[in-house]
């Protein structure tokens, strides 16, 4: 009974897809007039480079009237708590 409960959890871990969330801070403008904003999105895994979350978040930010400058870091949700306050409605927003 005992192997068959750890062959069970082996299988279950095993199968499970990887979850590791990914984030990237950034800085976007829109002009006339000029506004700037710093924010936190979140990524898929695949994008979690500075290029790759360039590509994902260009046309979000598009798609509202932002152009993206830079993507300053990408990183897990650990990094999440510190940088709330500073991207105010801006987080997770796009």
């Amino acid at each position: 009974m005992k192997h068959l409960l750890i062959l069970l959890a082996a299988v279950m871990a095993l199968s499970a897809p990887a979850q590791a969330a990914c984030y990237a801070d950034y800085k976007a403008k829109q002009d006339n007039p000029l506004r700037l904003h710093y924010g936190v999105a979140q990524l898929p895994d695949e994008a979690c480079t500075k290029p790759a979350a360039a590509r994902v978040l260009t046309p979000r930010l598009q798609a509202a009237g932002w152009h993206l400058l830079t993507i300053l870091s990408t990183f897990g949700e650990d990094g999440l708590a510190e940088r709330k306050a500073s991207a105010g409605p801006y987080y997770l927003r796009y």
